[in-house]
């Protein structure tokens, strides 16, 4: 097993957040990761990815780049290993970070829905680095999406492009109308950065499938709250 694949690797216990640490890292010893699981609202399905060599089903998930924003970081990992773009989803994620003070009226902080990560983990590296993993929810881009991202990457040589943040005033059942009935997202080829990545698949399942795959440990509580987070949120929107 590569050393990429072992790190990524994770123990089947059933999630529960550990009691709070003390520690302290320098950059030079610290490396800070995003990982995320990307719905299809429409389908009630998930991006699941795995490993053709190793035998297993993961969320993608890797380093963000110097200078990059952590939550874009987890949007590209998210293309680049599963080859589906995609955008962060704001949902009624329960957090301890507060509001901005003084938000714009437009601000997607006006409202109760959040772009948070819903886990966060701590794994060494080494016996001096240390990793830190933070994992987000995000959608499928919808169709005049996926191609304008497109076209300027084909303009921009190929670069990866981000996507625009959700639009805060856009309900969920308002974003599904946008698809035409039956769409599928499209699914792209070779958007792995090495070797280890031109191993991976990468399939929509439906969610209960998912997290049967992905087993008893955090990956498999990621999609749980991601999805219980999507329905909430519909219920929400609709005045229930």
């Amino acid at each position: 097993m590569s050393q990429k694949a072992g790190l990524y690797q994770e123990h089947t216990n059933i999630p529960k957040a550990d009691l709070p640490i003390v520690g302290n890292w320098d950059s030079a010893n610290t490396t800070i990761g995003a990982g995320v699981a990307i719905f299809h609202l429409a389908s009630s399905r998930v991006v699941l990815c795995y490993h053709s060599t190793n035998n297993y089903y993961f969320l993608p998930k890797g380093r963000r780049d110097a200078s990059e924003d952590t939550g874009s970081g987890a949007e590209r990992e998210g293309f680049e290993e599963s080859g589906y773009r995609n955008r962060l989803l704001p949902l009624p994620i329960p957090t301890r970070q507060p509001k901005a003070h003084n938000p714009s009226p437009s601000s997607a902080a006006t409202t109760p829905f959040v772009t948070e990560p819903v886990w966060t983990q701590l794994v060494p590296v080494t016996r001096t680095a240390q990793y830190i993993l933070f994992w987000y929810i995000a959608e499928t881009v919808p169709p005049d999406l996926e191609v304008s991202l497109s076209a300027q990457e084909k303009e921009q040589g190929m670069a990866y492009q981000y996507p625009p943040k959700f639009n805060p005033e856009m309900t969920l059942r308002e974003r599904m109308e946008v698809e035409r009935e039956g769409y599928e997202p499209v699914r792209h080829e070779n958007t792995g950065v090495d070797a280890e990545e031109a191993l991976y698949e990468s399939y929509l399942m439906p969610v209960e499938e998912a997290i049967e795959k992905l087993g008893r440990g955090i990956s498999a509580d990621v999609v749980r709250k991601g999805w219980e987070a999507i329905q909430l949120k519909h219920k929400m929107e609709d005045g229930r």
